[in-house]
């Protein structure tokens, strides 16, 4: 199942959508799309895994690299929507702590409206 990717922007952070399958031969192209339609880094990430079947630990890195770039940039990766598979490879190896978990895109949105009257980030 090939990886389907749609972005949506949003006051101070850009919403991924991922669909399908994220694996050793989608990884590339779910990085490559992370760059391309992320404005600015220092705006949060989020990322829709509500319809992401499978992810292996090709995928998994990129998430993580996106989760040090932002954070370098004082902003934060959020996944929301976790199907069970995606939330059990996180959970047995850890890489939860370095990204905030919701349980759905609403939870993740109002984070960041939060995070953002707590930390007011100034323009790039």
């Amino acid at each position: 199942m090939p990886v389907n990717l749609t972005c949506r922007r949003l006051p101070g952070a850009t919403l991924i959508a991922v669909a399908g399958q994220v694996d050793t031969t989608t990884s590339g192209r779910l990085e490559e799309y992370i760059d391309q339609h992320r404005e600015r880094l220092d705006e949060h990430l989020v990322i829709d895994m509500s319809e992401l079947s499978f992810l292996d630990s090709s995928g998994l890195a990129v998430l993580l690299a996106a989760a040090t770039l932002a954070r370098a940039h004082g902003a934060e990766v959020h996944l929301a929507g976790l199907q069970p598979m995606p939330a059990r490879l996180l959970e047995i190896t850890g890489a939860g702590r370095a990204v905030t978990v919701h349980d759905h895109i609403e939870q993740a949105l109002g984070a960041i409206v939060d995070l953002d009257l707590v930390n007011p980030q100034e323009p790039a």
